[in-house]
């Protein structure tokens, strides 16, 4: 079992200014209502239910705390981009995912989930350049990549790393993989480095995720 596992739910906030103060650090997920974020977080912690599924994306209206230790926290932030949601909403969702990545100070990273088939769409281009722009670290989830046979899944992964260059800044790109758990030692590993909690002598390995 990893540190994940002790993953429990803390709160919930419609935006920033509700908060509990900015203590610590935390780790930010955020993607397109329909890229798998919530399954991705499921998996992590080793909980179906620590993140709520939703057969209707975009259910997730307020950003979603989850509390690891007294220091460290995982943070499930609005869906963004499904088409249904009225355009108030997504306005607002947009506005605080935008006061989230500028004014949160104890943020160490964010993971940007992105369905492996659909990379870099503009809303994730724009949130990736939003944090690049605050110097905070990006880890871009490809997310079912069960989805795709190998060599068309290393191939994608191939052309999203050419385009994260374009942000120049620190973004990773990972294939993963909810149902079959790939490229999760890979996101643990990141998260570890954020969070501080990475061994000294832990090496990465150089897979194709």
């Amino acid at each position: 079992m990893t540190y994940y596992t002790k993953a429990k739910f803390l709160t919930s906030a419609p935006d920033i200014q509700h908060l509990d103060e900015s203590r610590g650090v935390e780790v930010a997920f955020a993607g397109r209502s329909n890229a798998g974020k919530s399954s991705a977080l499921n998996t992590l912690t080793r909980q179906k239910g620590l993140a709520r599924t939703s057969k209707t994306p975009g259910r997730t209206q307020l950003i979603n705390v989850f509390e690891l230790d007294h220091d460290r926290r995982l943070v499930d932030l609005p869906g963004y981009g499904f088409a249904k949601v009225p355009l108030a909403m997504k306005i607002k969702w947009q506005k605080a995912l935008g006061e989230y990545l500028q004014k949160r100070e104890c943020i160490a990273g964010l993971v940007v989930l992105m369905d492996i088939r659909h990379p870099f769409k503009d809303l994730d281009q724009e949130l990736i350049q939003w944090a690049v722009n605050a110097k905070i670290p990006v880890l871009a989830l490809l997310t079912k990549a069960d989805k795709l046979k190998s060599g068309k899944r290393k191939a994608q992964v191939l052309m999203a790393r050419e385009a994260s260059m374009a942000f120049c800044g620190d973004v990773t790109v990972h294939a993963f993989s909810s149902l079959n758990r790939l490229g999760l030692s890979e996101l643990e590993r990141k998260l570890d480095s954020w969070l501080g909690l990475a061994k000294p002598d832990a090496t990465p390995n150089d897979e194709e995720n």
